[in-house]
């Protein structure tokens, strides 16, 4: 059997910090794309400013002025992080659901699943701060991933003794 070479030493993942240089060049297609985002979503100003981290209203403007416009802006890491969960959970709603209007239904009715205990998607994103938003794309993620338990109804069976294999 042959062996597969010695991979170098230097072979691990290779991380690259975030520069300000990179910031500029994705902050106002990522702040266009959240605007279209929460537009059709029907967000309200106070939902769009909590999604994005409660900058100033006179911050937030000034932001979607200048993205608008086309012209050179430059977000914190924190809220184009932000705004690249959001995008995530915009790209698995599109993919779960043909039909837009019932991912929105999905985000905004309210939700049995244990994660949400009751609470409509949306409403944990807003008031969960970033963890909140994160959690929801984790949980979208994983059911278009197919992983059990995380279906429309956001249910699962509990474990029964049944289930238990001991090996």
């Amino acid at each position: 059997m042959r062996r597969a070479a010695p991979l170098p030493a230097d072979a691990g993942p290779q991380f690259r910090r975030i520069g300000p240089a990179d910031r500029a060049r994705v902050s106002g297609p990522g702040l266009r794309a959240f605007r279209a985002i929460a537009d059709a979503w029907g967000l309200t100003e106070r939902q769009r400013l909590a999604l994005l981290g409660e900058p100033a209203r006179s911050t937030y403007h000034q932001w979607m002025r200048k993205a608008q416009a086309g012209e050179t802006l430059s977000l914190p890491l924190d809220t184009l992080l932000r705004i690249s969960a959001v995008l995530g959970v915009r790209k698995a709603l599109a993919i779960l659901f043909s039909d837009p209007a019932q991912g929105l239904a999905w985000l905004q009715g309210p939700h049995r699943g244990t994660v949400f205990q009751g609470a409509a998607p949306l409403e944990f994103m807003v008031e969960g701060a970033q963890d909140g938003i994160l959690t929801v794309r984790r949980y979208l993620d994983a059911w278009r991933g197919g992983h059990p338990g995380q279906g429309g109804a956001g249910g699962f069976a509990p474990v029964a003794e049944d289930d238990l294999v001991w090996a």
